[in-house]
């Protein structure tokens, strides 16, 4: 069964895209949590002409995230926290990446952010979800409390 997704959903599309999924899932989960409705030919008319006029939006989104990757890349974050014998207390999350990164004046949704949980001083990497397949590497390193 062919649905047409209206919302971002992980591992089927984006939205807006047409895709091809099982009838039961389409029509026990997408269509009823409002995630998706059915490709009728109505409904795909309709989406081709909302698509065209979102083209030259698109356009600039793409741009702005591309602007942003390259400015995340070139960033190395210092985040502090206490720590003992080279083990800190806790660990550092992507929601500690995020208000890092909120301090220095790039605003990046924490839910966007992918990090394993740091428990460790040193340095690290985690890869930040931007847009539709662009995303960034983030540096970053834990040091101690003083």
């Amino acid at each position: 069964m062919q649905v047409i997704l209206i919302k971002d959903v992980e591992n089927l599309g984006y939205a807006n895209d047409i895709v091809e999924v099982r009838p039961g899932y389409a029509n026990n989960y997408l269509i009823p949590q409002g995630f998706a409705k059915s490709a009728t030919a109505s409904a795909r008319k309709v989406l081709a002409e909302n698509l065209k006029q979102q083209a030259h939006k698109e356009a600039k989104l793409v741009a702005d995230a591309e602007a942003l990757a390259a400015r995340l890349a070139e960033t190395v974050l210092k985040i502090t926290a206490k720590a003992e014998e080279g083990r800190i207390f806790g660990s550092v999350t992507a929601a500690h990446l995020a208000e890092a990164l909120g301090a220095q004046g790039i605003e990046v949704d924490r839910k966007s952010i992918s990090v394993d949980p740091v428990k460790t001083i040193g340095a690290y990497e985690a890869t930040v979800k931007i847009y539709k397949g662009i995303g960034a590497t983030i540096k970053f390193e834990v040091v101690a409390e003083e």
